[in-house]
């Protein structure tokens, strides 16, 4: 394997974003509420404003992507200077090989250059891997939680749950570390 590129995609790279989240949702339906076949039928003035929500941030190794993670400026959460990681996925082979982390590191330094105080993630409370990992990055849990998003099941009806995660990303003496 050689080295992992990380960057964030540019508005106009919303091709390269879509194939992507196509890929993710085809190789782990389970890990997201949406369906490849609902996003496919999306039309490209989708993805574009997509591009213009949220930072994409993608790794790939050569000319192979290998993961991706979103980071969202405040749309998907009500608390003050916070974003939202979401959309994490990387590559079955490349689990384990640091290239989440690599995401991770490149996320919270765009959240940091936009003005971000924090980022909030939203983790399974039965997803050990997840909740270790987030945990071994600095991202601390909350008392907060909601039900599992899954898609064809109502949130009332869904046995599992989220709880947020949150990271500080400023310096020790000026960001809060808990909510």
């Amino acid at each position: 394997m050689s080295e992992i590129h990380v960057r964030v995609l540019g508005p106009d790279e919303w091709a390269s974003y879509k194939d992507v989240r196509l890929r993710a949702l085809r190789e782990s339906p389970e890990a997201f509420v949406a369906s490849a076949e609902e996003e496919e039928a999306f039309p490209d003035s989708r993805w574009q404003e997509r591009m213009e929500r949220s930072r994409r941030v993608l790794a790939h190794d050569g000319d192979e992507v290998v993961g991706v993670v979103s980071v969202g400026t405040g749309h998907r959460t009500n608390i003050p200077g916070a974003g939202e990681l979401f959309g994490l996925w990387v590559a079955p082979a490349r689990r384990g090989t640091g290239v989440a982390r690599r995401l991770l590191e490149k996320a919270a330094k765009v959240g940091r250059e936009i003005g971000l105080r924090q980022l909030v993630y939203w983790v399974g409370t039965d997803n050990g891997r997840a909740v270790a990992f987030a945990s071994s990055f600095g991202f601390r849990p909350t008392d907060d939680r909601r039900p599992m998003r899954i898609r064809g099941v109502d949130e009332e009806d869904a046995e599992s749950e989220e709880m947020m995660m949150v990271y500080p990303l400023g310096d020790a003496a000026g960001v809060p570390t808990s909510l």
